[in-house]
């Protein structure tokens, strides 16, 4: 995972399939995330853990949960081999200091509002800040409100897609960014071609 100041971190989430990782990783993904709570882009521990061998070392492999019992979380995420755990819900920081014991990134999924969070609260290592309504994939007003501090690890997501993360970016300069339906064909498939075009807008590569 980079840590340079330079370098959008850029993740590709909800990914199903060998070709959705291929095409993620080879077009320049820093970042892969399989969805484990209920959605459309659900996957088992055992698809992810044969997805996750598919994915070098370079590459931050996240799996995503939302308000599942800590038990079965840590059991999903052992069986599925992922590096970093991405919680969308209520949890408590007990719930985080237990995963933290167990070596894995953890990544903190909150809703954009007037109250901005900050990245670290709840001992997390990256803040992911969604739209008002996470999961709708709407564009949201991403300069209109309070942005996290300067410095901060957080990645914008909710409704990005090809044509408008050079704008998102420009509006409210994250260290990074997450999509998932702003790359889908359809709902919960995904797109090669869109994927690939993503990452060099992101990039601000032609």
């Amino acid at each position: 995972m980079s840590d340079s100041s330079d370098h959008l971190f850029v993740k590709i989430c909800g990914l199903k399939t060998e070709r959705d990782v291929d095409t993620a990783v080879e077009a320049g993904a820093d970042a892969v995330g399989f969805v484990f709570s209920a959605s459309p882009r659900r996957i088992d521990a055992a698809t992810a853990a044969r997805l996750c061998r598919r994915v070098p070392d370079h590459v931050l492999t996240v799996g995503v949960f939302r308000d599942e019992p800590l038990p079965e979380v840590r059991s999903v995420a052992t069986e599925a081999g992922i590096r970093a755990v991405q919680l969308h819900g209520s949890e408590g920081r007990e719930y985080y200091d237990d995963l933290t014991a167990g070596g894995w990134t953890l990544i903190r999924a909150a809703a954009y509002g007037d109250t901005m969070p900050r990245c670290g609260e709840m001992g997390e290592d990256l803040l992911l800040l969604d739209a008002p309504v996470p999961g709708s994939g709407v564009a949201w007003d991403w300069a209109g409100g309070p942005a996290p501090a300067p410095g901060q690890k957080w990645l914008l997501a909710g409704g990005l897609t090809p044509d408008n993360v050079r704008a998102a970016l420009d509006a409210a300069h994250p260290w990074g960014v997450d999509v998932s339906s702003g790359v889908e064909q359809s709902r919960g498939v995904k797109d090669p071609a869109l994927i690939t075009a993503f990452l060099k807008a992101a990039r601000g590569r032609s």
